[in-house]
């Protein structure tokens, strides 16, 4: 029997680096067919999978967009606990990929706490991306490209297809971009930042309205919405990207599961 193309996606944490009881740190988890991966993984990531009965060590990949603590802080955690002896003796290979400096950020984080997070060369595959979204990187059947955000000098976004075109779109943090516009072409869902409302404007960030703009400009079928500060909780969310945007709107939650 031939596999799905379905692509399953949880939102593990919808927040920004402001704790709360009720939004944990940027993580979302794919599953296509047998393979599953992260999209970063912020700060309590590991203790949210775990509570949605997702094990870290069925990971075959993780995804960082750039380097903000919000983002990244749970890598010390799920490469020490990669360690644990029952888990260890039957790990089987995983990827990190990110953008350009992944590398050096990665071995700065081992040398932190060295020896605890080092692990063999066959176990661990550290691949960077330069964000060009005309080359398409093969990964699990799947294709990736990644394109430039407006946040760090290193931030990219990420687009996800499947073999018979199904796609979606990882925005991690940024502000207005054409880059951004070009990667979410036609997208099936495009899940974006907005972060602030409109009269509170940040650079390096999206507003709601602003990311409506870019969902109707790509052409994407659906926009989710996440990476909420706390300035933005208190309005009414979709319907600020609603002035924009007249395809369906989620504003995501924790735990939230969507199906491509």
């Amino acid at each position: 029997m031939a596999l799905n193309d379905e692509i399953y996606i949880t939102i593990v944490g919808s927040g920004t680096c402001m704790p709360s009881a009720h939004r944990g740190s940027p993580c979302i988890a794919i599953r296509f067919q047998t393979h599953y991966f992260l999209f970063d993984i912020g700060p309590g990531s590991l203790r949210s999978l775990s509570g949605l009965g997702i094990n870290f060590d069925i990971l075959e990949g993780i995804w960082i967009t750039h380097f903000h603590p919000d983002h990244t802080a749970d890598l010390a955690h799920f490469l020490f606990a990669t360690k644990y002896p029952k888990i260890f003796q039957t790990r089987r290979p995983f990827s990190i990929m990110g953008p350009s400096g992944l590398k050096r950020f990665l071995n700065q984080l081992q040398s932190a706490y060295s020896p605890y997070l080092d692990l063999p060369k066959g176990l661990l595959r550290v691949q960077e991306v330069p964000p060009n979204d005309k080359i398409p990187v093969s990964w699990k059947d799947l294709s990736f490209k990644v394109a430039s955000s407006n946040h760090t000098g290193e931030s990219i976004a990420i687009r996800m297809e499947t073999p018979a075109g199904k796609a979606i779109v990882y925005t991690g943090d940024t502000d207005f971009s054409q880059d951004i516009i070009r990667l979410s072409d036609s997208a099936d869902v495009l899940i974006v930042e907005a972060s602030f409302p409109e009269e509170e404007k940040v650079k390096g960030h999206l507003t709601p309205v602003e990311a409506g703009t870019i969902a109707r400009e790509a052409g994407v079928k659906k926009v989710v919405l996440m990476h909420f500060y706390p300035e933005c909780l208190g309005t009414d969310i979709g319907g600020a990207c609603r002035k924009n945007f007249e395809g369906e709107i989620v504003v995501a939650s924790d735990s939230l599961n969507l199906i491509v």
